[in-house]
């Protein structure tokens, strides 16, 4: 019975995996540090592969670069012994809901949501650190081992993380923001639907970096638009020149899909308001537009005789926008206005009964997305006016993202979570248009200050905060008028990031001398719980973690179903035939048992041929 391998997945091997098959005589077999034959990339025979577009060390080349660079990469791509681990009791309907909220590092939960995810992410929004000099804490160490970094520096707390403030003092001052950013950002790529879309938020002393850094990551034809947001109503006037705005980076998985899935936006009531009709006409409200069009095409230069008998020909280097029979055939349709006295220039109606909206364009206002202090003001106002966030984004930001660029059943990521305006926005946007959206929060435990107002209210961590903001946001957006198709999810399944569940030795087996197997005939920690193992198992087999979860007990023996067959997982002791047997009749996707579960070696041996024989379709492992 094959056993599952309950760890992230090695992207350095998938990587060198891909090239074996572009290139089999570029990868070739070496030991690693532990003794085990692993495939290779043979180098030297790669760059004769490609010897006419190989650029060599050092020659000069147009490219981002910094110290810590490589040491980033190689640390997204090196698997993790972790899991995530249910927790039900911070959890708002459970077992319902499929909405995720994950507490940890993000660049771990990004390594452990790879296989499951992979290309079904719609849009992420993310809101880093702006890399001010004081305001981002993160664990990643590119410089130097661990030891020695943490020898220096002192600054590991009582539970031996490593709580890094980046400051100018440091000399790496870019350098490690950009190292933060880099490996997340291509982990995340891979997460991205192929026509998912990205918004960045950031302000002026990292964007021309993260330009350059997305440049890379996604590459220059997939950037779709830098948007500028007007976050301030006033000027500071404590500053030379008042700082008024941040931005809203936007890139693609792949630009021409993702186009093609972009949205319109709803007009406002202002805009609305532009609408009138002096005609009578009775399709009801229009604006009016100009009629011509650069350039000169032949077929377009026609003059007009208006209803009042005034004549028009286009104006010098440009046409009209249609042929004189097109033209003729709107005016008889009384799409056209020549203001009233009938001899005013030619313009064509657009009825507000038949407009789906506006394009979105790049300068987003504080009157129309709000402003910083409307987003604070969004989050005192849940936590009955205490100020427990700083630097919150305003909801309505973020509704707008979701209406470009997001389907009615999207999933939405956001991996610097905060306060979670993400969550808060997907669920007013699903209660105002009747969608499905799904969100997963990604946050960090970080601590709160002790002398802050978020302390002083009992919240002791960042993640606190954020998930107290989505049941706070959610029993609000319930009792506000609601869209009758929406299904009202308003809950989230709380993972918290942690070790593996698998004792040590499941990954070392080759340094376990022979009398010490019996110490570990069972490889699960002991303070694990079946739903921690299954969840675990649902990590490493790629299944959507917000599936609904069914628990049974079947022959005194509790059985979890995920999605009713679409994984069956039985982690009790002492499962024998009968067992095995009842289960097969399910006739499930996927099944899994505990290693050391079964009542007999024999009942081992024997389960994947009763599988065979009632449920031929089961792919049957074991943790």
């Amino acid at each position: 019975m094959e056993k599952m391998k309950m760890h992230s997945p090695n992207l350095t091997q998938e990587n060198i995996a891909r090239i074996r098959e572009m290139f089999p005589g570029c990868v070739t077999e070496a030991q690693s540090e532990d003794g085990k034959l692993r495939f290779a990339v043979d180098f030297d025979q790669l760059r004769q592969e490609l010897s006419e577009s190989i650029v060599e060390g050092p020659q000069e080349r147009y490219h981002l670069n910094w110290p810590g660079k490589r040491e980033s990469l190689l640390t997204a791509n090196a698997p993790i012994a972790k899991t995530l681990r249910p927790c039900r009791e911070e959890s708002v309907d459970f077992d319902t809901t499929k909405n995720l909220f994950i507490e940890g590092d993000n660049l771990e939960a990004l390594k452990l949501l790879q296989e499951t995810y992979l290309g079904k992410v719609k849009l992420i929004y993310i809101d880093p650190p702006y890399n001010t000099g004081s305001d981002f804490i993160y664990d990643d160490d590119f410089a130097e081992s661990s030891e020695e970094f943490l020898r220096k520096s002192n600054q590991k707390d009582v539970a031996g993380n490593r709580l890094v403030t980046n400051t100018e003092a440091n000399g790496r001052f870019h350098s490690d923001w950009l190292s933060l950013m880099y490996g997340r950002l291509k982990l995340v790529r891979n997460i991205l639907a192929e026509d998912g879309v990205m918004f960045i938020s950031i302000d002026d002393g990292e964007a021309a970096n993260l330009l350059k850094l997305c440049d890379e990551v996604f590459g220059e034809k997939n950037f779709m638009a830098n948007i500028i947001w007007q976050k301030r109503t006033s000027p500071d006037m404590r500053t030379a020149i008042s700082q008024a705005h941040e931005y809203f980076l936007v890139y693609a998985k792949n630009s021409d899909y993702a186009k093609s899935t972009f949205k319109k936006l709803p007009l406002s009531d202002e805009q609305k308001s532009n609408y009138k009709n002096p005609d009578n006409d009775p399709r009801g409200p229009w604006v009016s537009s100009d009629f011509t069009a650069q350039g000169f095409r032949p077929n377009q230069m026609y003059k007009i005789i208006t209803s009042g008998g005034a004549e028009y020909s286009p104006p010098e280097g440009r046409c009209w926008k249609n042929v004189e029979e097109v033209f003729k055939q709107q005016v008889a349709e009384g799409r056209f206005w020549f203001g009233a006295d009938g001899k005013g220039v030619p313009r064509r109606k657009t009825y507000l009964s038949e407009t789906e909206g506006y394009v979105p364009w790049t300068w987003w206002t504080n009157k129309e997305v709000g402003h910083s202090q409307q987003a604070k003001k969004e989050v005192n106002s849940l936590f009955g006016k205490a100020e427990v966030f700083s630097t919150p984004k305003p909801v309505a930001a973020l509704k707008r993202m979701l209406q470009i660029a997001s389907d009615s059943d999207s999933i939405v990521l956001d991996f610097f979570a905060g306060s979670s305006s993400t969550a808060h926005a997907v669920m007013e946007l699903n209660a105002e248009d009747g969608g499905n959206r799904k969100f997963i929060m990604v946050q960090l435990p970080e601590p709160c200050d002790e002398k802050s107002e978020a302390f002083k209210a009992g919240y002791k961590t960042i993640a606190e905060i954020s998930k107290e903001r989505i049941r706070r946001a959610g029993k609000k957006t319930l009792k506000d008028e609601c869209h009758e198709g929406w299904n009202k999810d308003i809950g989230f399944r709380v993972l918290k990031i942690d070790s593996s569940n698998m004792a040590d030795v499941y990954y070392t087996p080759d340094f376990i001398e022979q009398g010490q197997l019996k110490i570990f005939t069972d490889n699960i920690k002991l303070d694990r719980k079946p739903e921690d193992l299954l969840f675990q198992v649902l990590l490493d087999w790629g299944v959507d973690l917000s599936l609904p979860i069914r628990k049974e007990t079947i022959q005194g023996k509790t059985v979890f179903f995920v999605d009713e067959n679409a994984l069956v997982a039985c982690f009790d002791t002492g499962v024998n035939e009968d067992l095995v047997k009842e289960l097969a009749g399910f006739e499930p996707l996927r099944v899994v048992f505990r290693d050391s579960g079964f009542v007999s070696d024999a009942v081992k041996i024997n389960v994947e041929q009763i599988f065979k024989q009632m449920s031929p379709g089961t792919d049957v492992k074991s943790i």
